[in-house]
């Protein structure tokens, strides 16, 4: 190194790493004496203008981060030496090996010191994305966090390092694509450009996958871009299950925030006891049909559950719609009801109803479409049909049917299982009403969600825990048990079907 000293301050004392027009160098503070960092940007025949709007942006980020376990901004400086002319960012020295350091070394990492290095990441993180506006780092990997003072039980201080590739989320709203970051722990995203905080949880999860596995992420097999890591280590389901959830592939899947994966990974969410229900109960009236690659789940109606009132109503309505005398009517209904012909008059309902939905217009359509469709779902078989890429649920009866939108596999987020309870919900004026929520399997979907609720499907729990363990296994999204009250409210709300 010819230049000994930077700035007529900094005494370089070692050169850390150096890459194409980067260089990272040890130097002591002559005027404080401490050890500090400096990283140098040269302006050579390498150089890109995006080199430059990066380490500027990396100067401003760490000037505003005041973190104990990130860098602290100290200087910066022109550089107008013989290396050449360029940027200086000098930052605080921290006196700590990288997780891939200690890899090397030959250090192995227990279950409960990958759950304290994640917890310790995800608090930075809690940090960063809280920033207005937030901060996203965009190369979290083993090389950028440091750990230190490891002691007894604990892992050691953790320290997240070289924001080179960080951004902000108004930054990226008002500038070209730049694709920084790391292969392996990069979310899929990331490669066209675009970054969210989740982007950094992909990251965080891809390497803890590395620390556990003793692979790189590339370097670990892949199904529909998933690293498929499961068979190389010895966790927890629960582990498992989170570092799963933290590196899938669909943004929309991922954790929210890093403040959601912090508390599922503290408090992991409970699990249903339904993995061991594989089988669907004896005497199921559930029926099945399988091939390679489709499922179908038939649930015929196990009894009439259709309000006899609410016919009779429906009724009365189309033959007043129609000019028939409304006595008459009643007669002739009630003549069929007392002799016992409820068939017969079934069937003569269907036929005024199709007779009267080819005649009607205007307003009464949006009331008699809703009648239908509660006859056919009260009536009507309710079939399931499972394939590789997306699941659709339909309501039959006779020539009717009723066909939500389709979800697609990917895009399915969370399976909730919801067991029985009451919510009570207090009027403006005081008054309490006790709503009661059945035994219910909620799907929640990017752009729509389906509850199968047992009480209209008239199933009971071993069914309702079958139905959710193939919907699991179909879907590879686990099953978590929902038990705050407000929150399985707010979820229902948001209900398409």
């Amino acid at each position: 190194m010819v230049a000994k000293v930077l700035n007529k301050r900094y005494a370089i004392q070692k050169q850390i790493n150096k890459n194409v027009g980067r260089h990272t160098l040890l130097a002591r503070d002559l005027k404080t004496q401490d050890l500090v960092v400096i990283k140098l940007l040269i302006f050579g025949e390498n150089f890109q203008g995006d080199d430059w709007k990066l380490f500027e942006r990396e100067v401003k980020t760490l000037k505003l981060l005041s973190h104990p376990a990130i860098p602290r901004y100290l200087d910066y400086f022109d550089l107008d030496a013989s290396m050449g002319k360029g940027l200086a960012l000098v930052q605080s020295y921290i006196p700590a090996k990288s997780l891939e350091q200690w890899l090397i070394d030959g250090r192995t990492f227990s279950e409960e010191y990958i759950k304290q290095l994640a917890q310790a990441l995800l608090e930075i993180l809690c940090y960063l994305h809280e920033q207005k506006p937030p901060v996203i780092h965009r190369d979290i990997k083993p090389s950028n966090i440091l750990l230190a003072n490891r002691s007894g039980n604990s892992v050691g201080q953790v320290y997240l390092v070289d924001f080179g590739s960080v951004q902000t989320l108004a930054a990226q709203k008002s500038s070209t694509i730049t694709v920084v970051g790391t292969y392996g722990y990069m979310p899929p995203e990331q490669f066209g450009g675009r970054t969210v905080p989740a982007s950094d949880l992909y990251s965080l999860g891809a390497t803890l996958i590395y620390l556990v596995t003793g692979r790189h992420p590339a370097d670990l097999p892949q199904e529909n871009l998933r690293i498929q890591f499961e068979s190389f280590v010895n966790l927890s389901s629960e582990l498992i299950d989170w570092l799963k959830w933290m590196t899938q592939p669909s943004l929309n899947r991922r954790p929210a925030s890093a403040g959601e994966a912090l508390k599922a990974l503290t408090h992991p969410p409970q699990k249903a006891d339904i993995f061991a229900g594989a089988e669907k109960p004896f005497g199921s009236r559930i029926k099945t049909k399988k091939n390679d690659d489709k499922l179908e789940i038939l649930i015929p109606p196990k009894r009439l559950k259709i309000d006899l009132g609410f016919v009779l109503t429906i009724i009365i309505s189309f033959a007043l719609q129609l000019g028939v005398p409304a006595v008459g009517v009643f007669m002739l209904i009630s003549w069929m009801v007392n002799s016992g012909y409820f068939d017969l008059l079934l069937l003569i309902f269907v036929l005024v109803f199709a007779s009267f939905l080819i005649i009607s217009v205007g307003k009464n359509w949006i009331i008699l479409q809703a009648g239908l469709s509660y006859i056919i779902r009260s009536l009507g078989l309710t079939r399931i049909n499972l394939d590789k890429q997306e699941m659709y649920l339909s309501y039959e009866l006779i020539w009717f049917k009723i066909t939500p939108k389709k979800i697609l596999k990917n895009t399915i987020i969370k399976l909730s299982y919801i067991q029985p309870f009451s919510l009570i919900n207090e009027s403006s004026k005081g008054e309490k009403h006790i709503g009661l929520i059945p035994l219910t399997i909620l799907i929640i979907a990017e752009q729509q969600n389906y509850a199968l609720s047992a009480a209209f499907l008239e199933l009971v729990e071993p069914e309702m825990e079958w139905l959710a363990h193939e919907l699991s296994k179909w879907s590879g999204v686990p099953i978590t048990v929902e038990d705050e009250p407000q929150e399985v409210e707010k979820m229902m709300k948001t209900l398409d079907s």
